[in-house]
């Protein structure tokens, strides 16, 4: 058998599209318009007067500060993260909307939450003693917290039996406020689980309580991109959207009304393209052979970029606007792709991963199909070796 080897050297992407920022032809294009449009569909969609924003995970992959922006300027009154280092980047980058970090950060870093002007979330005692603590050399005099209540999701927030304890504590704390109280959904996404209907009921309960202990919450929240898009009872004062900002659904047909536009695309360029004979195997393991004489392309994207290993010999992308197979196991820095027999395709020419080309697309939905998981994970997993573009007004 022989391999003979089409063309060498890259020559950079082949594209009218804009070229990579770097000298590695591998890239996200970020649509910054689409998250403002998504963001401002969201809040008119919404019963809540208020939207809070979740930009976490460096902004489900899409980028922290320039996904804050544009959330902000299609109206999100508030942001949310997940961690202390998250919202002083934003701040850093001199945004300064309010900003809730979601998850408790370990007792120490409360000084650094607050000097940060930075809204905590409140679930343990622990963490409670030291925001008050915290709290005695803020210049507000007063730091307004968000309570979180399980209402059944079990994974954070304070333990039902705990509810009229962990309120009192606040209420009686020295340079605390209650601001905020809310929760989460375990299954918005599954729209007749009778499961969202306790959660709700219970986080009435929490409501009320509040407020015959004379801690009324200046703001309640409940509902994450699912319930936002279909369960208005549970919208309560702000909607907390993080998926849906981008354009995904957190489950296929939720957002039909809207027509949220997916604002996150990868595209890379062929490196390598040689021809094969039949019975030809490829990369790692020789997982995968030509049935017959074909054209193979590489790509210079891998699981170190967040194409994940499971895609080999499952997995798709586009080609001329074509699709065409992942052939063999995905490696760290490169895979392969059976272009077909008579292929005219050339070194440099775009490789469409996520997003469209001509009439051909590929989906972050796609890729949680072929690999057994969420479309969340796919667009957070793109990885930070990964340079991204911005298009849009506020790019």
């Amino acid at each position: 058998m022989s391999t003979r080897l089409l063309s060498g050297e890259a020559v950079g992407p082949r594209s009218a599209r804009t070229a990579p920022p770097t000298e590695r032809p591998t890239w996200a294009e970020v649509d910054l318009d689409a998250i403002t449009a998504n963001a401002a569909a969201l809040k008119a969609h919404a019963v809540a007067p208020a939207l809070m924003a979740v930009v976490k995970a460096d902004g489900y992959g899409h980028g922290l500060v320039p996904a804050a922006r544009a959330v902000l300027a299609g109206g999100a009154d508030w942001l949310a993260v997940a961690l202390v280092e998250e919202g002083r980047a934003l701040r850093a980058a001199g945004i300064d909307a309010p900003i809730l970090v979601m998850t408790e950060p370990p007792p120490h870093a409360a000084g650094a939450l607050l000097a940060a002007r930075l809204t905590p979330a409140v679930y343990t005692h622990a963490f409670l003693t030291a925001l008050e603590r915290a709290a005695e050399t803020t210049p507000t005099g007063s730091v307004g917290v968000h309570v979180k209540l399980d209402t059944g999701m079990r994974r954070v927030g304070v333990p039902q039996a705990d509810w009229e304890d962990a309120l009192t504590r606040v209420r009686d704390a020295h340079g605390l406020s209650l601001e905020g109280l809310w929760s989460h959904h375990a299954v918005a996404d599954e729209p007749d689980h009778p499961f969202i209907a306790h959660q709700t009921v219970e986080f009435d309960r929490g409501v009320e309580l509040a407020r015959r202990l004379g801690t009324k919450p200046a703001i309640t929240h409940l509902a994450n991109s699912a319930a936002t898009l279909h369960l208005p009872d549970s919208h309560h004062d702000m909607v907390r959207p993080g998926l849906a900002l981008y354009g995904l659904e957190p489950t296929e047909g939720l957002a039909k009304a809207l027509d949220l536009r997916p604002a996150l695309a990868l595209y890379s360029s062929l490196s390598l393209v040689k021809e094969l004979e039949a019975g030809e195997g490829v990369s790692y393991g020789l997982t995968w052979a030509s049935r017959d004489p074909t054209v193979l392309g590489t790509v210079p994207a891998g699981y170190a970029d967040g194409v994940a290993r499971a895609l080999g010999n499952v997995g798709e992308a586009v080609v001329h606007e074509q699709r065409v197979h992942i052939a063999g196991r995905v490696c760290m820095d490169q895979f392969c792709v059976d272009l077909g027999r008579g292929s005219r395709a050339g070194v440099g020419d775009e490789v469409c991963l996520i997003g469209r080309q001509g009439d051909a697309v590929v989906t972050a939905d796609d890729w949680a199909g072929w690999l057994g998981t969420i479309n969340y994970e796919i667009v957070c997993g793109v990885g930070a070796r990964v340079p991204r573009t911005y298009v849009g007004a506020v790019a």
